[in-house]
């Protein structure tokens, strides 16, 4: 089923049966959380376009603001000031007033899959929401993929083929045949940093990769 190009999912959307169910035995459960597919965060004018994997538990499925509300958050929202894609505070919350600058963040599946792992139907079934947002946006050059499921939806909603050609590579950075950069990174997930796989110097090397691309 197409979407039009500005449109979201809609609060109760029944794509997914699976995520149907999860999301409404966690409204029972939590009612006064999100629930719901979460929605983009930032202008449509934007030139950096920042693609998750899926919400979080108590995340962006609590708060219903992309990466707001757990430490992948707080890590995100730190760079994006420090490289001056955001303005404001980050208070893990989304009415603290925080604004992105020449930035948007959204997810591949826009509702939260148990144990934070969508199926591959479920990724066929939110893509086209991807690809609206990502024709809608008339100013995109870069798109950062946190994370490899995020880095193959992107190619896929791109038609982007053969797609091992675009292997994904922590701070690599990818001139796609659509005229866009792809840069990718690790998750900035609380497991990813413990682990060390991904420092925060590692982090902001890759947006100082692309703000050297973005000029401020």
């Amino acid at each position: 089923m197409a979407v039009s190009p500005f449109e979201e999912p809609p609060l109760d959307c029944p794509r997914c049966v699976r995520l149907v169910a999860f999301r409404h035995a966690l409204q029972g459960k939590y009612p006064d959380w999100n629930n719901a597919p979460v929605r983009s965060f930032g202008s449509i004018d934007a030139g950096l376009l920042i693609v998750g994997l899926a919400p979080g538990m108590k995340g962006a499925n609590r708060t219903g603001r992309p990466f707001t509300g757990d430490y992948a958050g707080d890590l995100l929202y730190s760079t994006l000031l420090e490289f001056g894609f955001a303005e404001g505070t980050y208070k893990a919350d989304p009415n603290d007033g925080l604004r992105l600058v020449d930035a948007r963040i959204c997810n591949a599946v826009r509702c939260l899959p148990p144990e934070n792992k969508p199926l591959p139907v479920e990724f066929t079934a939110c893509r086209p929401f991807l690809q609206a947002e990502l024709a809608a946006m008339p100013n995109v050059k870069v798109l950062l993929a946190l994370g490899k499921g995020a880095h193959d939806q992107i190619l896929r909603a791109l038609t982007v083929r053969p797609a091992g050609s675009y292997p994904f590579i922590h701070g690599r950075l990818h001139e796609l045949p659509t005229g866009l950069h792809l840069a990718d990174s690790y998750h900035c997930s609380r497991y990813n940093t413990n682990t060390g796989r991904l420092t925060t110097a590692m982090f902001h090397d890759v947006f100082r990769t692309i703000r050297n691309i973005l000029a401020p």
